[in-house]
């Protein structure tokens, strides 16, 4: 089943989500719902999906980047952006770590305000502490674009969007994106 993604001014998106038992995550509601973000992510398509993002204020997010997805880049914007294809996978209760001080600075998007894009500054590598859709205890080392996922559905969590960390000026449909920036970004 395809949720309703929740859209930029929903006070669910600017509210932290709740964190979840070992129990509550192995409850048949909590294995529909990340069955149905498994679809919903996948029907966008997206590389990430908060639960915040389908009205659920809870601690719960779910990250696949598809080969797929990367078929419109270049070999050197992958190297570049340090994208790989990512494997499905559920993030509950995460707690993330900057590891190193080295920022990438990309456009980037986001399912919640669709048709929209921006320059936003993250860290290259994170440490993700986290529980999986078993509830067992895991632990993420990601660089890269997988990092930047990472980042961004986290925020997602604390009730925060990449507008609030965007460069402002840098805002841009993606019609305009794509006419004017795709091959230049502002500085």
């Amino acid at each position: 089943m395809r949720l309703k993604i929740a859209t930029v001014g929903e006070p669910v998106l600017r509210t932290p989500a709740q964190a979840l038992s070992k129990e509550q995550i192995l409850s048949p509601s909590i294995q529909n719902l990340i069955d149905y973000m498994r679809e919903t992510v996948r029907d966008a398509p997206g590389v990430g999906l908060a639960a915040p993002q389908i009205g659920e204020s809870l601690q719960l997010a779910v990250i696949e980047d598809k080969a797929e997805y990367q078929k419109t880049f270049t070999e050197a914007e992958l190297k570049e952006r340090g994208r790989k294809a990512i494997p499905f996978h559920v993030l509950v209760n995460p707690v993330i770590e900057v590891r190193g001080e080295s920022i990438a600075t990309f456009f980037e998007g986001c399912l919640s305000l669709p048709g929209f894009t921006a320059l936003v500054s993250r860290a290259k590598e994170v440490r993700v502490t986290c529980l999986d859709h078993k509830g067992e205890r895991q632990v993420i080392e990601a660089s890269g674009w997988y990092a930047r996922i990472l980042q961004h559905e986290i925020d997602h969590l604390h009730g925060t969007l990449y507008i609030d960390r965007m460069q402002a000026r840098s805002f841009s449909s993606l019609e305009n994106y794509t006419r004017h920036w795709k091959n230049h970004p502002p500085k």
